[in-house]
């Protein structure tokens, strides 16, 4: 199993719960994992996807933190689909994990899940891994460019998670990484809030992208909690590239206040003045305006509330529907056309030639 840094690790975990689904001992990650952490509690279960008492309990609202840096959850990987997205990514890879050690006050995942999500390792990696060979496979040569990429077919291998946090637990990520340096024609991408260093070692050979998430210092020490400041993910892009990851940012979540839009342009310089010219030559950004829920701002109100007055503001935003049916809050839609507009000029004035890849 992979080196992981011990600092890092002993921060976002003190691993004493680990629910799995039966028999997902069959499976050698599964059992690396347990190896990994063997003074833990070991609990069965019938899915990872329901666990009384962790999913979907607004009891859990106090444990909120401490659910996440105490417990994982090992299940099976039952459906293996890519799933076509088109602004991020072109595919959805199946998920070799789910959930996250980290806590972000306006994360979407816990709107889907329930109210603790730690992470869930999926332990048939090598079903993944397979599944996703022949899929690109079938894909063959990218006919035209896109906003996705102009060459290659992108993948995004961490929807549900935060790929630099699963790799403190298990070798799922590394193995996708080194999937995707072979594949022709094909290249993984993930988003991150974390620096995990142990990813410079891996030799990527061009085909993952890292979107390193980025937003103005003040409000991130707000609500991106457990994370990597963001003046050490601004330092690390240069070292990331230099190992052989294309690195992008994601300008995400976008959050709307009376001083936003000044404190975007000192981030954008920072950018700027914190990374190497060849860094910047191989830059594009992702615009992603927040969204937020409802019941989300009820259960952080219960155990962060300090974050809402950034998050919740009735007098910018609206009530809208999710393409799953959810009832998500997000700016109003005359407004966030502009702030768009502000923002993508704000990225051509500080980063010229940062190609501005997608914008929501």
């Amino acid at each position: 199993m992979t080196r992981v840094p011990a600092e890092l690790t002993d921060r976002l975990l003190d691993v004493r719960r680990i629910y799995h689904e039966r028999g997902v001992d069959r499976f050698p990650r599964a059992r690396e994992v347990l190896a990994r952490f063997p003074d833990a509690e070991r609990i069965e279960v019938l899915s990872h996807q329901a666990i009384p008492g962790l999913h979907g309990n607004a009891g859990a609202v106090e444990d909120w933190v401490r659910n996440k840096r105490e417990v994982i959850v090992l299940g099976e990987k039952k459906s293996l689909t890519a799933r076509r997205n088109g602004r991020s990514a072109d595919w959805i890879a199946p998920s070799t994990a789910n959930g996250c050690a980290m806590a972000c006050a306006y994360c979407y995942v816990p709107r889907r899940k329930g109210y603790a999500n730690p992470i869930t390792v999926f332990a048939n990696i090598e079903a993944v891994l397979g599944y996703l060979e022949r899929h690109a496979g079938r894909q063959g040569r990218k006919p035209e460019p896109n906003q996705c990429d102009p060459v290659d077919w992108v993948y995004d291998i961490g929807e549900n998670s935060d790929c630099s946090a699963d790799a403190l637990v298990s070798d799922n990520v590394r193995d996708l990484v080194e999937l995707f340096a072979r594949l022709p024609h094909a290249k993984a991408s993930f988003a991150t809030k974390l620096v995990n260093r142990d990813l410079l070692t891996w030799g990527p050979r061009g085909g993952t992208r890292v979107r390193f998430s980025l937003m103005p210092e003040g409000p991130s020490r707000a609500v991106d909690i457990r994370t990597s400041p963001i003046r050490d993910r601004i330092a690390a892009m240069d070292d990331f590239v230099e190992a052989g990851y294309e690195v992008h940012v994601n300008l995400s979540p976008v959050i709307v206040h009376e001083t936003w839009l000044a404190e975007w342009a000192e981030l954008l310089e920072q950018v700027a003045d914190g990374t190497s010219a060849r860094t910047r030559a191989q830059l594009a950004a992702e615009i992603v305006f927040l969204t937020h829920n409802e019941d989300l701002h009820e259960v952080n109100l219960g155990w962060h509330p300090k974050g809402e007055g950034l998050l919740w503001r009735p007098d910018l935003q609206e009530a809208k529907r999710s393409e799953s049916g959810q009832v998500n809050v997000r700016y109003r839609t005359g407004w966030k056309g502009r702030w768009v507009r502000q923002l993508t000029d704000l990225v051509e004035e500080k980063l010229p030639g940062c190609r501005v890849r997608y914008a929501f």
